[in-house]
């Protein structure tokens, strides 16, 4: 009997506080997974890092090697400050002199980066009157963009979400829930495929030296804002139309944008995430809200009473007079 009485008290505090053991294994989870992607990414990418640091070391000897009247810390000297312009977006090749990063259509592109928090890195500011005019510019820009993206995505979300699933379940009968089911999976194919794979394919097309996976791999980094920047079109020295390509592409970025967070937005409306969804998160309790509103209410009740009774208070110490009229008043109704 007192083990049924223990396990019972187990499972009703477990059940008190479901939503709190929840949240810990989301934490658990989210920890993790993190500890799992950093394993995965060394595993993989450290093998490559250290052939690339070999082949570096080659050719760096045998460039020595070839040339005796050069030395080695003028030759580090030298490529420090090409490495240090190449962070900035200025390359020292002759092939690619001929492109430059702050005119207007590639800042144009930059601002749209900046904007959208993807931030390739490729281009940067190199004055510290541009530094600081892109932390104000960030400063209201972002939020001015998710503003933007919020409001167009509510207004799109209502003509390609909410509008065809009402009128499937209306007009046709069938499970609203099940109706958005299947729509939110329509939306995410055609969606992938117009802004991934298509664009993809472009890319593989437009840029030399870019094959399908490192096409489809920016278009994911990018419509992710994740941004990170070893790949960015446009930058090649024989790219025709550049001008004409870098706008095509910030429209691109703007337009992708809004129809993944359109995606994630049908999704998040399914019933069953939404059921997913608050299992983390902090569940009120109406009696403790019943409790506060009441009491609530009993002070603002006690405070307007005290205020009336204060008024009634004033209202005799400033007319004595008729307390004093009272006493005759009442004699002479008694002699009646």
């Amino acid at each position: 009997m007192l083990q049924s009485l223990a396990g019972s008290s187990c499972v009703r505090l477990v059940e008190r506080h479901r939503s709190a053991w929840c949240f810990g294994f989301l934490v658990l989870g989210y920890l993790l997974y993190l500890v799992f992607g950093a394993v995965v990414f060394s595993s993989v990418e450290l093998p490559y890092e250290d052939l690339l640091r070999q082949e570096l070391r080659k050719l760096k000897r045998r460039f020595l090697e070839e040339h005796e009247c050069l030395s080695e810390p003028q030759l580090e000297q030298f490529l420090g400050r090409v490495l240090e312009a190449s962070n900035y977006g200025v390359s020292v090749l002759s092939n690619a002199s001929g492109n430059w990063n702050w005119d207007f259509t590639s800042a144009l592109f930059f601002a749209s980066t900046v904007l959208s928090t993807t931030g390739y890195g490729h281009t940067v500011p190199l004055s510290d009157g541009g530094k600081a005019f892109c932390i104000i510019y960030s400063v209201i820009g972002i939020p001015f963009t998710l503003l933007f993206l919020t409001a167009v995505v509510q207004r799109v979300t209502v003509h390609v979400t909410r509008r065809p699933v009402l009128y499937f379940h209306i007009r046709w009968g069938f499970s609203k829930q099940v109706v958005a089911i299947v729509h939110a999976v329509l939306l995410g194919f055609v969606t992938v495929s117009c802004f991934f794979f298509i664009p993809a394919a472009v890319f593989s097309v437009l840029e030399d030296d870019w094959n399908f996976l490192e096409s489809f791999y920016f278009c994911f980094i990018s419509l992710s804002t994740i941004g990170l920047g070893d790949y960015v079109p446009g930058e090649g020295y024989n790219q025709k139309f550049r001008e004409l390509y870098k706008i095509g592409i910030t429209c691109y970025l703007l337009l992708g944008l809004i129809a993944m967070l359109v995606v994630l937005e049908t999704f998040c409306e399914l019933h069953e995430l939404k059921k997913f969804r608050k299992m983390f998160y902090v569940k009120k309790d109406k009696d403790e809200d019943q409790v506060h509103i009441m009491e609530h209410d009993q002070l603002s009740f006690s405070s307007v009473t005290e205020q009336v009774a204060g008024l009634k208070e004033e209202q005799k110490q400033s007319e004595p007079f008729v307390a004093s009229q009272s006493p005759p008043y009442e004699d002479g109704s008694a002699d009646h």
